[in-house]
């Protein structure tokens, strides 16, 4: 159960991710930026090697959850109805792009060690989540609910 929590909260963020537009969007970004880089502590040369790894790192992932958004909106909505054969299929899709996930997460913890010493690193995932948090937060408190 607690490795499917990463997930849906990576889907959640994604989706509310491609609903924010434009502006919206770049000032979430710009937000992020500003968030990281304070909690983490780069210095201006750290940053200067962080940012571009990290971004790459960003397409990475947002390709990989357009892939996931695709294979949940057009089949899963339909599992009920799926043959063995597709549900089989399906099933190896979903689990290849996690593997893909899981690749490009290895792949960037290898490449930001280079860059930033490990606590910086252990803040940056704390940062991260911290971020997401504070998003879903005030995402929230403008739409009324708790």
């Amino acid at each position: 159960m607690s490795k499917k929590i990463p997930i849906v909260i990576a889907f959640l963020i994604g989706t509310f991710w491609m609903q924010a537009q434009g502006p919206v969007r770049d000032r979430i970004k710009t937000l992020k930026v500003a968030f990281i880089t304070e909690r983490v502590g780069l210095t201006s040369k750290e940053a200067q090697q962080f940012w571009p790894i990290y971004n790459e790192h960003e397409d990475v992932l947002e390709n990989i959850r357009r892939k996931e958004r695709a294979e949940l909106q057009s089949k899963i909505s339909m599992a009920q109805g799926l043959s063995d054969a597709d549900s089989e299929e399906l099933l190896n899709n979903l689990l290849s792009l996690q593997n893909e996930r899981h690749n490009a997460e290895q792949q960037f913890m290898g490449d930001i060690r280079k860059v930033i010493p490990a606590k910086k690193v252990l803040l940056l995932i704390k940062a991260e989540e911290d971020f997401k948090k504070q998003l879903l937060q005030t995402y929230r408190n403008r739409k009324g609910g708790g």
